[in-house]
C-alpha cells in the first residue's frame, strides 16, 4: 500500500500512515489506527500512574500497604505477597462472553472484579514506596527502575547505584541531579552528559573529569565556565565556589540555566550510535522513527522508554520484546502482543490483557499466570478459542464502544481513556500533555481530587541549615515545608520528609538538604527535557550570523542547508545545528 493521510478521530488533526506502517499492521493482523500518534501516546499514558500513592489495606491479608489505588477503588487490591500467592485463583472470575454487550464494557466489568497488585514489582526488594521496579533493591519514591540499587527520588534509571534526584540515567554511580546521563560517577547537576567524573553543572559533555559550569566539552579536565585551568588553579577556584552551600547552589543553578540556553550549541537531537533514526535521547538504534528515551532498538516507531527490543510500534515503558503494538507498562520477553497493559514476562500471542504472566493465546484476560487459550479468564480448547476470538473481533467491529466526543472503539483501538482507573491528573499523561480539570472532564477523561493532607509542617525550608554538616539526624523526624508552598504548577505536596539513607548520601556527596518537595524537584527536571514531539527544521548554522571555530562542509556558502526532525520547536531560542555542523564545532 502507499502512504495515506487520515484525520484523527480524537483531535481531528491529519496524520500520515506510511507504506511501511501498513506492512507492520498486516504482520500484526490489526487494522490501521484511527487516532494520530500523539493521541495514541496520550491514551496509553492515561493508564500509567507513578506518583500518586495511597495508604490502604490489602484486601486479602488486611495488612496496611502503600498502593497506586485508593481505598475507594472498585476492585480488590492485594499486596505483592498475596497477589503472587496461591491464596486466590484469577480463573475464579471467569465469565462467558456476552454478544449483547460491547467487549470493552465486559472487560471493564472483569477489570473491576479481579484483584490487582498494589504496585508493579518484579524481583524488587526494599521498594515499598516505589513502583514499576524490576530486578532492583533499596528504591525509594522512584519509578521505572531497572537493575539498580539505592535509588532515591528518581525516574527511568537502569543499571545504576546510589543515585538521588536523577532522570533517565544509566550505568552511573553516586550521582545527584543528573538528567539524561550515562556512565557518570560522582557528578552533580549534569544534563545530557556521559562518561564524566567528579564534575558539577555540565551540559552536553563527554569524557570529562573535574569540570564545572561548562557546555559542549569533550575529553577535558580542570575546566570552569569553558575555560582551561591548571590543576592547582582549578581546585583553588572550585573552593571559592563553596558548592556545599544551598544559597550558592541556587545561584549557580540559575547561571547554569542561562548558560545552557544562550551559549550552548544544541545538536538537532540527542542521538548516539544511531542509523536511520529520528527521535530524541536515543542510543544504539537502527531504523527507528519517533523514538524517545530509548536504546538498543531496531525497527520501531512511536515509542517511549523502550529498549533491547525490535519490530514494534506504539510502545510505552517496556523492554526485551518483539512484535509489540499498542502496549504500556512493564514486561519483558514478550512476543506478538497487542493492546496490552502491565505484562510481567513471557506473554505471547495475546490481545487486550492486563497483569498477565507467562501465558499465551489470551484475549481480554486479567491476572492470569501460566495459562493458554483463555477469553475473559475462561478456559477454552485451542480450536474453540480461535473460533471465539474471530467472532469477538467481528462483534467488536459491529458493536463498538462509544466514548466521549464521538470516540469510537472497535477492534484495533487501545483501551478507552474513559475506563482508566486513574484520574488524568494522576497519570503520566499529565506530565507530557497537561490540561485543566475542566478540559479533562469535558473530554471524558477521569479526574481525581487530591486527598486532604492532615500533616503539620514542623520546619520551613527557610529554617533548614545551609550546609549538610550543620544538619543533625533529628531532621529525619521533621516535616519540612516545600519552598513553593503549593503556589506552583508542579503538583506540589507542600511538605516532605527526608530519610536516613538520603541523609547519608548527602553527607557523602557534601550536598545540602533540598528545599523543594520531591514532586517540585521532579517537574524541574522534566523542564530540562524536550517534548516528545518532532518538528521539521533547517540547521541554524550561518557564518553571517554566528562565527564558527572550524570549517564546515557548507563553508563558505553561509547558511547550512541541512534539514532534520528535531524536538526543538521553531520558536525556541536555542542554537540548533545539524549533526555535521555540530560535530565540526564540538567533537
Amino acid at each position: 500500500m502507499t502512504r495515506e493521510l487520515r484525520n484523527c478521530q480524537n483531535c481531528k488533526a491529519p496524520f500520515a500512515i506510511d507504506a511501511s506502517d501498513f506492512q507492520f499492521y498486516e504482520k500484526m493482523q490489526v487494522p490501521a489506527p484511527t487516532f494520530c500518534p500523539e493521541c495514541r501516546m496520550q491514551r496509553r499514558m492515561v493508564w500509567r500512574n507513578e506518583r500518586s500513592l495511597y495508604r490502604r489495606r490489602c484486601d486479602l491479608c488486611k495488612r496496611e500497604i502503600i498502593a497506586l489505588y485508593s481505598a475507594s477503588a472498585p476492585f480488590p487490591v492485594y499486596c505483592q505477597e498475596c497477589w503472587f500467592s496461591d491464596g486466590w485463583d484469577p480463573k475464579r472470575y471467569a465469565r462467558d462472553y456476552d454478544f449483547s454487550k460491547t467487549f470493552f464494557d465486559q472487560f471493564a466489568d472483569l477489570f473491576n472484579a479481579v484483584p490487582r497488585p498494589h504496585f508493579y514489582h518484579r524481583n524488587a526488594k526494599e521498594a515499598q514506596y516505589a513502583t514499576y521496579i524490576a530486578e532492583s533493591k533499596n528504591v525509594y519514591l522512584s519509578y521505572s527502575i531497572v537493575e539498580s540499587e539505592e535509588i532515591y527520588y528518581s525516574k527511568n534509571i537502569d543499571k545504576s547505584v546510589r543515585l538521588c534526584d536523577c532522570l533517565n540515567t544509566t550505568n552511573s554511580r553516586l550521582c545527584y541531579e543528573n538528567v539524561f546521563g550515562d556512565h557518570n560517577y560522582n557528578c552533580r547537576f549534569l544534563a545530557f552528559s556521559r562518561d564524566c567524573i567528579d564534575s558539577w553543572f555540565l551540559y552536553d559533555c563527554a569524557n570529562c573529569k573535574d569540570c564545572v559550569l561548562s557546555v559542549n566539552l569533550r575529553n577535558k579536565q580542570y575546566v570552569i565556565r569553558n575555560e582551561q585551568y591548571s590543576k592547582e588553579d582549578y581546585f583553588k577556584r572550585l573552593k571559592e565556589f563553596d558548592l556545599s552551600s544551598s544559597k550558592n547552589l541556587e545561584n549557580l543553578q540559575r547561571e547554569f540555566a542561562t548558560l545552557v540556553r544562550d551559549r550552548a550549541l544544541h545538536k538537532y537531537a540527542n542521538t548516539t550510535k544511531c542509523i536511520d533514526a529520528t527521535g530524541d535521547n536515543i542510543l544504539n538504534t537502527k531504523n527507528v522513527r519517533s523514538a524517545f528515551d530509548s536504546y538498543d532498538l531496531e525497527n520501531a516507531k512511536h515509542v517511549l522508554r523502550f529498549f533491547r527490543s525490535k519490530d514494534s510500534m506504539d510502545v510505552l515503558y517496556t523492554f526485551s520484546g518483539e512484535l509489540i503494538y499498542e502496549y504500556a507498562n512493564g514486561g519483558r520477553q514478550t512476543y506478538m502482543i497487542r493492546f496490552t497493559l502491565d505484562a510481567l514476562e513471557n506473554l505471547r500471542h495475546s490481545d487486550y490483557t492486563d497483569f498477565c504472566n507467562s501465558s499465551s493465546y489470551l484475549f481480554g484476560c486479567i491476572g492470569l499466570r501460566k495459562s493458554e487459550y483463555c477469553i475473559l479468564n475462561k478456559q477454552y480448547a485451542p480450536d474453540e478459542f480461535r473460533t471465539m476470538r474471530e467472532r469477538i473481533i467481528k462483534h467488536m467491529d459491529e458493536m463498538p464502544f462509544y466514548g466521549k466526543e464521538g470516540r469510537v472503539y472497535r477492534f484495533g483501538e487501545f483501551f478507552p481513556i474513559e475506563l482508566s482507573p486513574f484520574g488524568y491528573n494522576e497519570t503520566l499523561a499529565a506530565e507530557h500533555f497537561p490540561i485543566t480539570k475542566e478540559k479533562a472532564l469535558a473530554r471524558g477523561f477521569p479526574w481525581r481530587e487530591p486527598e486532604e493532607k492532615t500533616y503539620v509542617i514542623t520546619v520551613s525550608s527557610e529554617q533548614l541549615p545551609d550546609r549538610i554538616p550543620e544538619t543533625s539526624d533529628e531532621i529525619t523526624k521533621q516535616i519540612i515545608g516545600c519552598a513553593h508552598k503549593g503556589r506552583c504548577h508542579d503538583h506540589c505536596t507542600t511538605a516532605f520528609r527526608v530519610i536516613p539513607e538520603e541523609i547519608r548520601l548527602y553527607r557523602e556527596m557534601n550536598i545540602p538538604l533540598p528545599r523543594l518537595c520531591p514532586n517540585c524537584r521532579h517537574y524541574q527536571r522534566l523542564a530540562q527535557r524536550n517534548p516528545i514531539k518532532l518538528w521539521h527544521r533547517q540547521c541554524l548554522c550561518d557564518y553571517a550570523v554566528r562565527p564558527n571555530t572550524a570549517k564546515h562542509t557548507h563553508h563558505p556558502t553561509g547558511r547550512c542547508l541541512n534539514e532534520f526532525e528535531t524536538p526543538y520547536a521553531p520558536e525556541r531560542p536555542e542554537i540548533v545545528y545539524c549533526e555535521s555542523c555540530y560535530n565540526s564545532e564540538v567533537v
